[in-house]
């Protein structure tokens, strides 16, 4: 199997255990997510064990991966160079939260509804697309 296939079938598989664990943890449900941010309500905190994992697997992923001196299926890693805050980082960030908290999708839960289409998710993947189009045109 060449490099390129290699890469695309790791994608692929990353991709389906991101999903799967979005599924497991009740993370493709809108409601969970609203739930977690109705903190003066109904509050569910399961959010926050999923982001907690989530952390703690990255935490101790990038300590394994960093001892190599090359990715496996890549030349060498890529990393973003810059550090500093900007209006755009700072505006797509609050862009998104309000999205989030408005329609309880960010886009992997989003994508790993898709197969529950509903009117607000169809809603939040139209204007997820129409932000992408506008944040290019700005660039």
């Amino acid at each position: 199997m060449n490099s390129n296939a290699m890469k695309t079938a790791a994608g692929y598989a990353a991709g389906l255990i991101f999903g799967l664990g979005l599924a497991i943890s009740g993370m493709t449900d809108p409601a969970r997510v609203l739930g977690f941010l109705d903190v003066a309500g109904a509050w569910d905190p399961t959010l926050m064990f999923v982001l907690g994992g989530a952390v703690v697997t990255t935490f101790i992923g990038y300590r394994l991966v960093f001892k190599r001196s090359a990715p496996l299926l890549g030349g060498v890693f890529q990393l973003p160079t810059k550090k500093e805050l900007d209006g755009k980082l700072l505006g797509g960030a609050a862009l998104f939260g309000i999205g989030w908290g408005l329609s309880g999708y960010c886009p992997g839960p989003a994508i790993a509804s898709i197969g529950g289409i509903s009117l607000p998710l169809a809603a939040m993947l139209l204007t997820m697309v129409l932000g992408w189009f506008a944040a290019k045109r700005l660039g």
